[in-house]
């Protein structure tokens, strides 16, 4: 997969727009170039628009980003960049999701975003970057969910993203 790798001198953010409201993610280019390139790309073909938080676990995470709405959809490809091994999922940080199976910061298209004040992850999954704007939104939409099947008691939806 081709894409045009981002400027890390610029910042970039990508503006989420679900039925719950608005939060925005600046993005890590820096420490994950292919992975926040990728994305970016992804956001600017509208692949995210109408898709699902899939994967809501109350007090820990909220994931997105599969277009099948099962948590095993992705892109068609894959992409890696590996975290730094001090990485630390704490509140607001949005991180790319993948398989047990699957190498140290690998990414398709899911994502997740960190609800807990520490996940207790270990660092292998690549950054996205952080929540700049609309935290409450994410907490909103962390409480939407049941902690036994992780699965959405509400249908929280993309409904459209931009790169700024």
């Amino acid at each position: 997969m081709s894409f045009p790798l981002l400027n890390p001198k610029v910042p970039h953010t990508v503006d989420v727009l679900t039925n719950y409201g608005r939060f925005d993610v600046r993005l890590d280019v820096e420490d994950s170039p292919c992975v926040t390139s990728s994305f970016a790309s992804l956001v600017r073909k509208r692949f995210f628009d109408g898709t699902t938080f899939h994967r809501i676990v109350p007090g820990f995470v909220i994931q997105g980003g599969d277009p099948t709405g099962t948590g095993t959809g992705g892109p068609g490809y894959s992409v890696r960049d590996v975290p730094p091994r001090n990485s630390l999922y704490t509140e607001g940080v949005v991180a790319m999701a993948k398989s047990s199976t699957e190498p140290r910061g690998t990414a398709g298209s899911q994502f997740f975003v960190v609800t807990a004040p520490e996940a207790g992850l270990p660092p292998d999954y690549a950054i996205l970057g952080v929540v700049t704007k609309g935290l409450k939104v994410v907490e909103k939409i962390g409480r939407l969910g049941n902690r036994v099947t992780e699965r959405p008691t509400r249908r929280v939806v993309v409904l459209h993203m931009t790169v700024v």
